[in-house]
């Protein structure tokens, strides 16, 4: 019975369960973190640096699981880090509704982006186990949907909380956030298989023939260089997207004069429009290659950050969200499919912990960067300029990666 759903393959169901996964411990945990922060910052009585520091602190958990995880999932497997991962997360949201202060928030949401990587990186390597080559983009891309799935929710959600329970809407946000987490939890330990193999399936995707690399570990010349390479744009993406995640609304609340009610009905905007991004590119990625959709993906970013930084008007804004949100989750998801691609399945795993660790740098160094720019000049404008600027050299830069070995999975 869980090996088939109406003849559906089984690794349709990890790409379901997945799409929760990611809902859950970066939509959720993360995202919603953009509608929560001007009511949460009003509430806790801190700056703008300090907001930004504890979501960096939120980056820095992630940074640490992301070196720990490799290790884990040798030694436990996926299932079991994403399971406990989740439990970190569900344990961690509804403590984070009544902290107060500076530090006590700060711990929580470091403990959160502990579970965060714990979550989220051995979800996405099951990409590489159940899809073959020419499917894995279309897989990621589907799984990444659950961030803009967990946007909308926040856009909508959050601001109705407020309304009904006022100052103290952003700890009711967060316990409910925590309850879903609970549930989700509860699905991934149940459904999530760590291979194919374990239903007596293959993986889906057509099968090319095989090759000694794609089957064990294999070092190649140059792999390590490539691992530099491909973690440099990752580390672009991180540095900028969460700079625009983070303080968008903020900006629309503080720069803008918007209501939060209408605040959160622009972001959800953001999050509609990404609901598409990752299975549009991450499709778009398996036909034209993985560098070209790298760069096509940083081309429209940076649009969409030039738009924020030149404050064009509201509809301007409006345009620069729908960008953001039409291209913002699909370096993961193309990232995803280019570790196997690159460097093979059996090192798919440790190659896409490898280049999150410079996404998790860079999205450390991103948010808490941009807090103290605008404490500086009492703005966002300078922070998103300067994040189009780096995404246009990204863009650049993923024109010049080398074509893939083959793939024989």
């Amino acid at each position: 019975m869980l090996t088939r759903v109406r003849s559906l393959h089984y690794g349709w169901i990890i790409v379901a369960i997945g799409f929760l996964i990611i809902f859950a411990c970066i939509g959720l945990a993360r995202y919603a973190y953009t509608m929560l922060l001007p009511s949460m910052q009003a509430g806790l009585g801190l700056p703008y640096d300090r907001m930004g520091f504890i979501g960096t602190g939120n980056f820095c958990g992630y940074l640490l699981a992301v070196v720990l995880a490799p290790s884990l999932i040798r030694r436990y497997r996926p299932r079991a880090v994403i399971a406990g991962g989740l439990v970190l997360i569900t344990l961690a949201l509804p403590a984070l509704s009544r902290s107060h202060g500076f530090i006590a928030p700060l711990t929580l949401y470091f403990l959160i982006g502990m579970g965060t990587g714990f979550a989220n990186i051995p979800t996405m390597a099951l990409i590489s186990h159940w899809f073959r080559s020419n499917r894995r983009g279309t897989a990621a891309g589907l799984m990444i949907g659950g961030n803009g799935a967990a946007i909308v929710l926040a856009g909508f959600l959050v601001p109705a909380l407020n309304r009904t329970y006022g100052a103290d809407g952003w700890r009711m946000g967060w316990l409910l956030l925590g309850c879903i987490t609970l549930v989700v939890t509860v699905l991934t330990t149940w459904l999530v298989r760590n291979h194919p193999a374990e239903l007596g399936l293959e993986p889906i995707g057509t099968a090319l023939p095989p090759s000694p690399d794609q089957l064990i570990p294999c070092e190649h010349r140059g792999d390590g260089a490539l691992l530099v390479r491909l973690g440099t744009l990752y580390m672009a993406f991180g540095a900028t997207f969460m700079v625009y995640g983070t303080f968008i609304v903020t900006s629309m609340v503080r720069d803008y004069g918007f209501s939060e009610a209408k605040a959160g009905l622009y972001w959800s905007w953001a999050g509609l429009f990404s609901l598409f991004s990752g299975i549009v590119f991450g499709t778009l990625s398996d036909r034209i290659g993985r560098k070209y959709g790298l760069a096509l993906v940083f081309a429209v970013q940076t649009a969409a950050y030039l738009l924020a930084g030149l404050r064009p008007g509201n509809v301007g804004l409006l345009v620069s969200i729908m960008l953001y949100g039409s291209a913002v989750f699909a370096i993961p998801a193309i990232m995803a499919a280019a570790v196997g691609d690159y460097l093979g399945l059996a090192r798919a795993a440790g190659a896409f912990a490898t280049i999150t660790i410079f996404f998790a740098v860079g999205q450390t160094i991103g948010p808490a960067a941009a807090g103290l720019l605008a404490k500086a000049t009492g703005g966002f404008t300078g922070a998103y300029l300067l994040a189009s600027a780096i995404t246009a050299s990204a863009a650049v830069f993923a024109l010049f990666l080398p074509k893939p070995r083959g793939d024989a999975s």
